[in-house]
Protein backbone atom coordinates (compact mmCIF):
# COMPACT_ATOMS: atom_id res chain seq x y z
CA UNK A 1 0.00 0.00 0.00
CA UNK A 2 1.49 3.27 -0.67
CA UNK A 3 0.79 6.58 0.39
CA UNK A 4 0.08 9.93 -1.42
CA UNK A 5 2.99 12.26 -1.22
CA UNK A 6 0.49 14.91 0.58
CA UNK A 7 0.05 12.10 3.29
CA UNK A 8 3.77 11.40 3.55
CA UNK A 9 4.60 15.01 4.27
CA UNK A 10 1.62 14.80 6.71
CA UNK A 11 3.56 11.79 8.38
CA UNK A 12 7.15 13.43 7.90
CA UNK A 13 5.72 17.01 9.78
CA UNK A 14 3.88 14.86 12.62
CA UNK A 15 6.68 12.94 12.90
CA UNK A 16 9.07 15.79 13.47
CA UNK A 17 6.61 17.60 15.83
CA UNK A 18 6.84 14.19 18.15
CA UNK A 19 10.53 14.34 18.01
CA UNK A 20 10.57 18.20 18.90
CA UNK A 21 7.62 17.60 21.65
CA UNK A 22 10.18 14.68 22.76
CA UNK A 23 13.09 16.92 22.95
CA UNK A 24 11.70 19.43 25.33
CA UNK A 25 10.09 16.91 27.36
CA UNK A 26 13.32 15.32 27.89
CA UNK A 27 14.62 19.24 29.06
CA UNK A 28 11.76 19.62 30.97
CA UNK A 29 12.19 16.53 32.67
CA UNK A 30 15.98 17.19 33.62
CA UNK A 31 15.09 20.57 34.77
CA UNK A 32 12.35 18.92 37.07
CA UNK A 33 14.57 16.43 38.30
CA UNK A 34 17.61 18.83 38.87
CA UNK A 35 14.44 21.01 40.75
CA UNK A 36 13.76 18.41 43.10
CA UNK A 37 17.38 17.39 43.78
CA UNK A 38 17.58 20.79 44.90
CA UNK A 39 14.41 20.75 47.16
CA UNK A 40 15.46 17.58 48.60
CA UNK A 41 19.12 19.47 49.65
CA UNK A 42 16.67 22.37 51.03
CA UNK A 43 14.04 20.40 53.02
CA UNK A 44 17.52 18.25 54.38
CA UNK A 45 18.98 21.84 55.45
CA UNK A 46 15.76 23.06 56.64
CA UNK A 47 15.31 19.17 59.27
CA UNK A 48 18.85 20.07 60.54
CA UNK A 49 18.30 23.70 61.32
CA UNK A 50 14.68 24.15 62.25
CA UNK A 51 13.24 20.46 63.05
CA UNK A 52 15.81 18.65 64.23
CA UNK A 53 16.74 21.34 67.14
CA UNK A 54 12.59 21.53 68.13
CA UNK A 55 12.51 17.79 67.69
CA UNK A 56 15.38 17.90 70.67
CA UNK A 57 13.88 20.74 72.56
CA UNK A 58 11.05 18.85 73.49
CA UNK A 59 12.53 15.50 74.12
CA UNK A 60 14.82 17.41 76.79
CA UNK A 61 12.06 18.95 78.09
CA UNK A 62 9.57 16.17 77.88
CA UNK A 63 10.64 12.66 77.31
CA UNK A 64 14.33 12.88 78.62
CA UNK A 65 13.43 13.12 82.84
CA UNK A 66 11.31 10.25 82.27
CA UNK A 67 13.79 8.30 80.30
CA UNK A 68 16.73 8.98 82.64
CA UNK A 69 14.36 8.39 86.16
CA UNK A 70 13.49 5.03 84.32
CA UNK A 71 17.34 4.31 84.29
CA UNK A 72 17.96 5.54 87.64
CA UNK A 73 14.67 3.15 89.06
CA UNK A 74 16.41 0.27 86.64
CA UNK A 75 20.10 0.88 88.10
CA UNK A 76 18.38 0.92 91.38
CA UNK A 77 16.51 -2.23 91.02
CA UNK A 78 19.54 -4.29 89.76
CA UNK A 79 22.09 -2.57 92.06
CA UNK A 80 20.08 -2.73 95.79
CA UNK A 81 17.38 -5.80 95.01
CA UNK A 82 18.33 -8.19 92.04
CA UNK A 83 22.12 -8.29 92.23
CA UNK A 84 22.54 -8.95 96.03
CA UNK A 85 19.61 -11.89 96.15
CA UNK A 86 21.66 -13.23 93.29
CA UNK A 87 24.38 -13.22 95.59
CA UNK A 88 22.22 -14.86 98.34
CA UNK A 89 21.28 -17.19 96.06
CA UNK A 90 24.81 -18.36 94.50
CA UNK A 91 26.26 -17.90 98.05
CA UNK A 92 23.32 -20.73 99.21
CA UNK A 93 24.98 -23.10 96.58
CA UNK A 94 28.31 -22.23 96.96
CA UNK A 95 27.75 -23.43 100.82
CA UNK A 96 25.39 -26.80 99.54
CA UNK A 97 28.19 -27.54 97.19
CA UNK A 98 30.66 -27.81 99.93
CA UNK A 99 28.82 -29.26 102.42
CA UNK A 100 28.59 -31.90 99.55
CA UNK A 101 32.04 -32.14 98.99
CA UNK A 102 32.99 -32.38 102.71
CA UNK A 103 30.17 -34.89 103.11
CA UNK A 104 31.86 -36.98 99.99
CA UNK A 105 35.27 -36.38 101.43
CA UNK A 106 34.42 -37.86 104.71
CA UNK A 107 32.49 -40.83 103.28
CA UNK A 108 36.42 -41.25 100.79
CA UNK A 109 38.18 -41.26 104.05
CA UNK A 110 36.09 -43.90 105.72
CA UNK A 111 34.59 -41.94 108.48
CA UNK A 112 30.75 -41.85 107.26
CA UNK A 113 28.14 -40.23 108.71
CA UNK A 114 28.19 -38.50 112.13
CA UNK A 115 25.54 -37.25 113.97
CA UNK A 116 25.35 -33.46 113.54
CA UNK A 117 26.14 -30.86 116.47
CA UNK A 118 22.71 -29.57 117.07
CA UNK A 119 23.56 -26.71 118.93
CA UNK A 120 26.30 -25.39 116.80
CA UNK A 121 23.53 -25.42 113.66
CA UNK A 122 21.00 -23.82 116.28
CA UNK A 123 23.29 -21.06 116.95
CA UNK A 124 24.40 -20.26 113.16
CA UNK A 125 20.51 -20.40 112.24
CA UNK A 126 19.63 -17.88 114.91
CA UNK A 127 22.42 -15.42 113.60
CA UNK A 128 21.64 -16.11 109.94
CA UNK A 129 18.26 -15.48 110.59
CA UNK A 130 18.65 -12.32 112.29
CA UNK A 131 21.10 -10.71 109.83
CA UNK A 132 18.82 -12.14 106.70
CA UNK A 133 16.17 -9.87 108.85
CA UNK A 134 18.28 -6.86 109.21
CA UNK A 135 19.01 -7.10 106.16
CA UNK A 136 15.36 -7.69 104.15
CA UNK A 137 14.63 -4.77 106.62
CA UNK A 138 16.47 -1.91 106.09
CA UNK A 139 16.59 -2.94 102.16
CA UNK A 140 12.08 -2.92 101.96
CA UNK A 141 12.36 0.40 104.30
CA UNK A 142 14.58 1.85 101.40
CA UNK A 143 12.52 0.68 98.55
CA UNK A 144 9.01 1.24 99.91
CA UNK A 145 9.08 4.48 102.03
CA UNK A 146 5.33 4.86 103.97
CA UNK A 147 3.03 7.39 101.66
CA UNK A 148 1.53 10.31 103.66
CA UNK A 149 -1.92 10.93 103.21
CA UNK A 150 -4.17 10.68 100.26
CA UNK A 151 -3.04 11.08 96.76
CA UNK A 152 -5.08 12.82 93.68
CA UNK A 153 -5.78 9.51 92.53
CA UNK A 154 -7.57 8.12 95.68
CA UNK A 155 -9.84 11.34 95.77
CA UNK A 156 -10.50 11.42 92.25
CA UNK A 157 -11.93 7.82 93.04
CA UNK A 158 -13.55 8.73 95.91
CA UNK A 159 -15.52 11.64 93.94
CA UNK A 160 -16.04 8.84 90.86
CA UNK A 161 -17.36 6.75 93.55
CA UNK A 162 -20.03 9.03 95.01
CA UNK A 163 -21.17 10.22 91.82
CA UNK A 164 -21.71 6.79 91.01
CA UNK A 165 -23.80 5.93 94.02
CA UNK A 166 -25.49 8.79 93.46
CA UNK A 167 -26.40 8.33 89.85
CA UNK A 168 -27.59 4.76 91.48
CA UNK A 169 -30.12 6.28 93.66
CA UNK A 170 -31.27 9.18 91.40
CA UNK A 171 -32.35 6.25 89.00
CA UNK A 172 -33.74 4.69 91.85
CA UNK A 173 -36.13 6.87 93.23
CA UNK A 174 -37.01 7.84 89.50
CA UNK A 175 -37.65 4.21 88.58
CA UNK A 176 -40.19 3.80 91.89
CA UNK A 177 -41.76 7.51 92.76
CA UNK A 178 -45.17 7.11 92.80
CA UNK A 179 -46.57 9.33 89.86
CA UNK A 180 -49.66 8.18 88.20
CA UNK A 181 -48.94 9.89 85.30
CA UNK A 182 -45.59 7.66 84.11
CA UNK A 183 -47.69 4.55 84.54
CA UNK A 184 -49.49 3.33 81.28
CA UNK A 185 -52.75 1.20 81.67
CA UNK A 186 -53.11 -1.98 81.08
CA UNK A 187 -55.85 -1.93 79.18
CA UNK A 188 -55.51 1.13 76.48
CA UNK A 189 -60.11 1.55 75.89
CA UNK A 190 -60.40 2.10 80.03
CA UNK A 191 -59.82 5.11 81.65
CA UNK A 192 -57.53 4.90 84.98
CA UNK A 193 -58.92 5.24 88.39
CA UNK A 194 -58.08 8.42 89.38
Amino acid sequence: MSLSRKRKKELHKLQKQAENLWETQQVLVGEAATVAREAGRQLGHYGRERVAPQVQAGYEKYAAPYVEKGVKVGRQVVGDTLIPAAGAVVGSALSVWDAANDTRSRFASGHGLSMPDTKKYAKKADKYSRDASRFLSSKLDRVAPQKKGMSAGGVIAIILGVAAAVGVLYAAWQTLRADDELWVADDPLRAPDA
